[in-house]
């Protein structure tokens, strides 16, 4: 089989193990804040408006709802810290699409994709806004991802990538000229389409603004079970149980990613699929000048299994994806994130990169799992007669779409008609996993097959090609 360039150029065990030497298994997103304490709910509160989970979704839920109708007494319900998990733990990639990438929209949803381009553009304009409104303090920069070619295959689809003033194909010689990376063979950059951002950061900063605009987060307070209100009428309102708690409300939603859902019509829907990430020691001035990436763009390659990486603001290379890992049972567990042999990959492939670093110390290893759908987006739902609305299944590229499905779950507990609750990939429910063994079975079969198409300069055998032809078909 074809070797690829991170096995052909792969560095001495002894740099990986110098590099890797004394690192940290923290978050160092995380690691980088002061994370203000929420109490936890005790007791039976009342609200109008019940949002279960303290991330990206539950908060840009809680935020705009607030925005929408000051008047609202609108109350989170977090398990553990705001933004702990995927919120605090991804790459900070902040991206207009809200279909994971043209292709896997365009195969599902063609007839909608001039329409889902132009909201996700006018989404992440308005994030951006909403950032500069609030003061909010999240490191952002709309520098774009720059897509790059690592492969002589790969250079041929980046040809076919749109061209425009903000879509710029890159060759040889210009990809280098704005990254130093021998591995680069061409590149396509995406000039407007992403903005990077501190993802803990903008975690906490939502919640601040969400509590100056009086909404009530409550932390160390897990949801239980969600119930019709037992004490109304019919049809008045759900109750929403925690370990110490409760909250009756005339609403709610549920925004526990890749946690188990409080519905047992989704429990299917989504798979815990983990992603491993290294942070480096601050580059220095040197370093620095024999890298380039003067511009700050959010990196990308086009593996099946494929890295994603930026810069820090301070000058740190946060650098993950590729070993995305399926444990059998599909449960969240602690235990899944000290994963040595991904780290040293990740620290292989990242000297492979940037030769240019060798001898740069990794600081910080983490880990966190991606809710992933079979349709490697998010879906949408109401339950309980519409007084419950719900997104899940963001699969890895749900930083900016968790806004819009935030807004698309106030519009159904509206019963608004509007342009995204008329959208059929808003409308339409994913096939769901399997349940076990046949999930194990599938996925890591499905694994296998992406990391053999990778090796064999991008051709999909029948799997892949059934998969792609059920609507099913998915990269890592």
């Amino acid at each position: 089989m074809h070797r690829t360039v991170f096995e052909r150029q792969a560095p001495p065990a002894s740099a990986i193990d110098h590099a890797l030497a004394g690192s940290r298994h923290e978050v160092f997103w995380l690691d980088d804040v002061e994370r203000p304490a929420h109490p936890r709910l005790d007791g039976e509160i009342e609200a109008d408006l019940v949002v279960v989970g303290g991330g990206y979704t539950g908060l840009w839920t809680a935020l705009l709802a607030k925005e929408r109708n000051l008047g609202l007494r609108v109350v989170v319900l977090e398990a553990q810290r705001v933004g702990w998990a995927a919120s605090g733990r991804n790459g900070g990639f902040v991206e207009a699409s809200l279909t994971h990438g043209d292709e896997n929209g365009r195969r599902r949803w063609p007839e909608e994709m001039p329409l889902l381009d132009a909201l996700g553009a006018r989404n992440l304009d308005e994030i951006e806004a909403t950032i500069t409104r609030y003061g909010m303090q999240v490191d952002a920069q709309r520098t774009g991802t720059l897509s790059v070619a690592v492969e002589p295959h790969q250079v041929e689809w980046l040809r076919d990538e749109p061209v425009d003033d903000d879509h710029v194909f890159l060759d040889q010689d210009a990809v280098r000229a704005q990254v130093g990376s021998p591995t680069y063979l061409a590149g396509s950059w995406d000039r407007r389409g992403t903005l990077l951002a501190h993802p803990a950061k903008l975690a906490l900063e939502l919640a601040r603004v969400a509590v100056e605009l009086g909404v009530e987060i409550y932390e160390h307070s897990p949801a239980t079970a969600v119930d019709d209100d037992p004490s109304g009428p019919a049809d008045a309102g759900v109750r929403v149980r925690t370990k110490h708690g409760a909250v009756r409300a005339e609403q709610a939603v549920l925004a526990t990613n890749v946690f188990p859902s409080l519905l047992k019509r989704n429990r299917l829907m989504t798979v815990p699929v983990y992603d491993y990430v290294i942070a480096t020691e601050p580059l220095t001035a040197e370093q620095l000048a024999a890298i380039g990436w003067t511009n700050r763009q959010g990196l990308a390659d086009l593996a099946n299994q494929f890295h994603y990486y930026r810069m820090t603001a301070d000058d740190r290379i946060v650098f993950g994806g590729y070993d995305a890992v399926y444990h059998y049972g599909g449960r969240v567990r602690a235990a899944y994130e000290d994963r040595a042999s991904s780290y040293r990959m990740l620290t292989s492939h990242l000297l492979t990169t940037f030769p240019q670093l060798e001898g740069i110390r990794v600081t910080h290893r983490w880990a966190g799992a991606i809710d992933t759908s079979t349709r490697f987006c998010a879906f949408y739902g109401t339950a309980r007669s519409g007084r419950v609305a719900y997104a899940a299944g963001f699969t890895g590229l749900g930083v900016a779409a968790t806004r819009f499905a935030a807004q698309v779950m106030l519009d159904q507990l509206d019963g608004a008609d509007t342009e995204r609750t008329r959208l059929r990939m808003v409308r339409e429910r994913p096939v769901p996993f399997p349940p076990e063994p046949a999930a194990s079975m599938g996925i890591n079969a499905t694994r296998w097959s992406l990391d053999r198409a990778d090796h064999s300069e991008g051709r999909r055998n029948l799997l892949l090609r059934g998969l792609d032809a059920l609507g099913l078909g998915f990269d890592s």
